[in-house]
């Protein structure tokens, strides 16, 4: 996979994750599959059991099917996966 700035207005849901560092220390280490997705958090199932993440307060690292993984801070991906979409993206380096 390619990686690029559009990678933010991607689909994660299926995307597999992890909480590499956030505010909220319980959040650290939770790791697996996003299940769902709304404007501020992320849905991730976790040893069968559903986790909701707080987007702006957490980096997560995405693992993509072909094994690149992406470290992104949760702030990029606050808004609805539609209005992800649209919103222009500043470059950051």
């Amino acid at each position: 996979m390619r990686i690029t700035p559009n990678i933010i207005n991607g689909e994660f849901i299926g995307t597999n994750s992890e909480v590499s560092n956030s505010r909220h220390k319980a959040y650290v280490g939770i790791k697996g599959e996003i299940i769902n997705e709304t404007k501020n958090t992320f849905t991730l199932m976790q040893n069968g059991k559903a986790k909701s993440v707080i987007k702006e307060q957490t980096v997560f690292n995405f693992k993509f099917s072909d094994g690149t993984i992406v470290e992104i801070n949760g702030k990029l991906l606050v808004g609805r996966p539609e209005d992800r979409l649209k919103k222009s993206i500043k470059r950051l380096w």
